[in-house]
């Protein structure tokens, strides 16, 4: 019997596994996915570029929007997940062809094309990296470049964990001026709210940062040109062109359109003035940035993606919970049975939930070659597993042999009093383990939307990357809703569940 509860287990974990690994892939034939990553400007570019898409008529589009940081993007670029995001060349040389000395975009391109790749239709503005502080305590200490910062050691210095990993970025930076500062990590969307409460002195920066200006910030000069130049362009599949040549020909219509000032100015109507990155993208296409009053926290949390956003959540926390269940169960009753099984299968789900979610996603991503909704619900699954098998290895074994023994003497078999004994009488403590995995699916969901898979976490993501709290609300009081909700649903089952007694 120990090992059919085994070969069950096993084999509906692998099965589970591999309905999501063998899951259909998001995009259709005739569809185009434009990515951006997890920063104001992205956003809005990626939305010019979807809107520009669909405006061409020539295919459905979706905008996977913030997937996370430009190894994510380019993963997602060379699986093809995505088709195209926007991209700037200093990040294109330094971070994903390894630094090569590359000094045109003819050679860029030489260099991506063994990876199905190319880059084109320069947007006509540069973002390059730069470092900040404030600009009252850079004069009150007489700096104005970035080899001064190293006379004054006691700064606080803040980075976002990008910039802190890239090689273009923080090591390159620091060896070069041989800086003394370990800089704290933080997200680049909560940089400048700390620097202006005083909580930090100097940060990475985007040069065409709208809120440089509003903060009083000053840029600091590179004076031993350590940065390269990030002229902003497209980086996309080398066959899109001739997937979708109509939709390629309304991309090329962008080349040398935005100007470094018209990027401020696009990046200030969502950060200072409160417009969407879809609205504000709406207006660049139309020529004109117009007015956009701020939502209140209504509007925001009863957005007209409330529902879409639901369903994705829920969809994520189902499936994940119905495979947990799965797995879940016979791998309990096999630890309840053998103390081998035990001794193996109870530190493995408890290792697996102290796994720090982006991690494990990032691991999935590199195992799937996928991003979006699968190897978040394998993420689930596995986050789920602990408390459902913990639950029914503690429900089974707590079932008196002599119940077991009095059912086998009636004739009954070890699978029908499993069925018809063991099991009932664990339901209570088996469902309280499914309950609590179903909460924590739900929290835990929210970071679905840092590898496109959508969800609540949607707007968390892009309330981090403006820096604005009632987006994040927005993103996090329906969550909370949903697993109240499933809270009392789960109260409401256990509640009906009926006394059951072996005499």
């Amino acid at each position: 019997m120990r090992l059919e509860l085994a070969a069950i287990a096993l084999g509906l974990l692998f099965y589970g596994l591999l309905f999501c690994a063998a899951a259909p892939a998001d995009a259709a034939e005739n569809s185009l996915t434009v990515g951006s990553k997890r920063f104001t400007e992205s956003y809005i570019l990626g939305e010019i570029l979807a809107q520009t898409a669909q405006a061409a008529g020539e295919a459905t589009v979706t905008h996977r929007a913030g997937l996370g940081n430009t190894a994510i993007l380019f993963a997602a670029l060379k699986n093809g997940a995505i088709d195209i995001y926007p991209e700037y060349s200093g990040t294109i040389v330094a971070e994903l062809l390894g630094g090569m000395p590359v000094a045109s975009l003819d050679e860029i391109n030489r260099a991506l094309a063994p990876l199905g790749l190319a880059a084109g239709v320069p947007l006509g503005f540069a973002n390059t990296y730069a470092l900040a502080m404030p600009a009252a305590l850079a004069e009150s200490k007489h700096i104005n470049t970035i080899a001064e910062l190293a006379a004054h050691p006691s700064l606080r210095v803040g980075l976002s964990q990008e910039f802190m990993q890239r090689r273009d970025g923080w090591a390159s930076i620091k060896r070069a001026y041989a800086l003394p500062f370990s800089p704290a990590g933080l997200d680049h969307g909560l940089a400048f709210e700390a620097m202006g409460n005083g909580q930090l002195d100097v940060t990475d920066i985007y040069t065409t940062d709208a809120r440089i200006a509003r903060y009083a910030m000053r840029v600091l000069v590179d004076d031993r040109k350590v940065f390269p130049r990030y002229d902003a362009l497209l980086l996309y599949r080398a066959d899109l062109p001739r997937r979708f040549p109509a939709t390629w020909a309304a991309f090329r219509t962008l080349e040398n359109r935005i100007t470094q000032a018209r990027m401020i100015e696009l990046n200030a109507a969502v950060e200072l003035h409160g417009g969407s990155f879809a609205a504000v993208a709406a207006s660049f296409i139309g020529h004109a940035i117009t007015p956009m009053p701020v939502p209140d926290m209504m509007a925001r949390l009863f957005a007209g993606d409330l529902a879409r956003l639901t369903w994705q959540h829920l969809q994520l926390v189902l499936i994940a919970l119905g495979l947990s269940c799965a797995a879940g169960i016979p791998l309990g009753v096999w630890a309840a049975r053998s103390r081998a099984a035990h001794a193996l299968i109870m530190p493995a789900v408890s290792i697996l939930q102290t796994i720090p979610a982006l991690a494990l996603l990032a691991i999935l991503i590199a195992m799937l070659d996928r991003i979006g909704s699968v190897p978040a619900i394998v993420a689930l699954f596995l986050y789920g597993l602990l408390p459902i098998v913990r639950n029914t290895a503690t429900g089974v074994a707590t079932v008196s042999a002599h119940q077991a023994r009095a059912a086998a003497a009636l004739g009954l078999g070890r699978g029908a009093i499993l069925r018809l004994i063991e099991l009932p009488l664990a339901a209570r403590t088996i469902l309280a383990g499914i309950r609590t995995a179903a909460v924590i699916n739900v929290g835990t969901a929210t970071i679905a939307a840092f590898i496109g898979a959508g969800g609540y976490g949607e707007r968390i993501v892009a309330g981090l990357a403006v820096n604005d709290n009632a987006m994040l609300l927005a993103g996090a009081l329906p969550a909370t809703a949903m697993a109240l909700v499933i809270e009392g649903l789960f109260g409401w089952i256990e509640r009906r569940l009926p006394a059951v007694t072996v005499r």
